[in-house]
């Protein structure tokens, strides 16, 4: 009866021990899985550093221009989590060509970074929307005056008399009376914005717009199974016209995943309606997708 009882102890422990074991690697695994970002996640002012690598360096699927984004402290979003020091691809856009033109006219690379975070077959990228330059404070040498501690302490409190200038610096960067003049006249500022979709620009200003409920198709450079986002475009469907038609360059994320899927396992080719953010970055025209939406054209149009 003795013998009976431990050898039923034993295997009642031995399944404690499994089930424990199970649990605890099943929690890692599930840790190890939840290190992206969700796909949407905001980023609103995170500090970092903008550092160029070499694309055969890194992936050649994945890497486009070799621009990345270091974050100076941790990242979470709730569910997943990017450590300091990591370092996730910038997307073409126009913010992006103008923190490289920045980071070029001087010296200092680290930016307060603003944008929204993508996920594409396990991988995350920021699209960055704004950015500030962020510059080292030097510490103020100490004062040789012979006032005591407590008056150097102590701030200086404009009287109500005092006359109010208004420092050089400031000056010089206000715009000559003949501008301001101009302006009020009703004249506008000389900038260069889009007219519309595949038009000219009026001057050099660079502006992302909402493309919204938009039909198209969405277009793979390589037969090859593997294939990589940059060989990706959206082209509008001209619904049985004979205008030309406009391509753009499709970016990663997860709407484009989804959409690719959908592709795959259709012999033939899928329409979409869309809405999502284009850019621009070096002449070249690229979509963010935000929504895609399967059409059914039910033999109306050829493609």
């Amino acid at each position: 009866m003795t013998i009976f009882m431990d050898k039923k102890l034993t295997s009642l422990a031995l399944g404690l021990f499994i089930s424990v074991v199970t649990v605890t690697s099943g929690l890692g695994a599930a840790q190890s899985r939840q290190t992206l970002l969700r796909d949407g996640f905001a980023l609103t002012g995170v500090d970092g550093k903008l550092v160029h690598h070499d694309t055969n360096e890194v992936s050649p699927d994945f890497a486009f221009d070799g621009w990345f984004f270091e974050f100076d402290s941790d990242v979470n979003d709730g569910r997943g989590l990017v450590k300091a020091g990591t370092g996730l691809e910038l997307l073409p856009s126009s913010t992006l060509e103008r923190m490289i033109a920045d980071a070029n006219n001087g010296s200092n690379t680290n930016y307060r970074l603003g944008g929204r975070v993508t996920q594409y077959k396990g991988r995350n990228f920021i699209f960055p929307t704004y950015f500030l330059p962020l510059a080292r404070t030097k510490k103020p040498e100490p004062s040789t005056s012979q006032k005591t501690p407590q008056q150097q302490g102590r701030p200086k409190i404009n009287e109500p008399n005092d006359v109010l200038t208004i420092p050089k610096e400031l000056i010089e960067k206000l715009p000559d009376r003949k501008t301001r003049i101009d302006h009020r006249k009703g004249e506008e500022p000389r900038e260069e914005i889009r007219t519309e979709l595949g038009g000219k620009r009026k001057s050099g200003i660079k502006r992302d717009f909402i493309l919204a409920d938009r039909i198209g198709f969405i277009r793979e450079s390589r037969q090859e199974t593997q294939k990589t986002w940059q060989e990706v475009s959206f082209v509008l469907d001209a619904l049985g016209r004979t205008e030309a038609k406009i391509s753009l360059h499709l970016l990663p994320c997860q709407a484009l995943e989804q959409a690719q899927q959908r592709q795959s396992v259709e012999p033939d080719t899928l329409r979409f309606k869309i809405a999502g953010i284009v850019t621009e970055y070096k002449g070249n025209q690229y979509l963010l997708l935000q929504r895609t939406t399967r059409v059914y054209s039910h033999g109306n149009f050829t493609e």
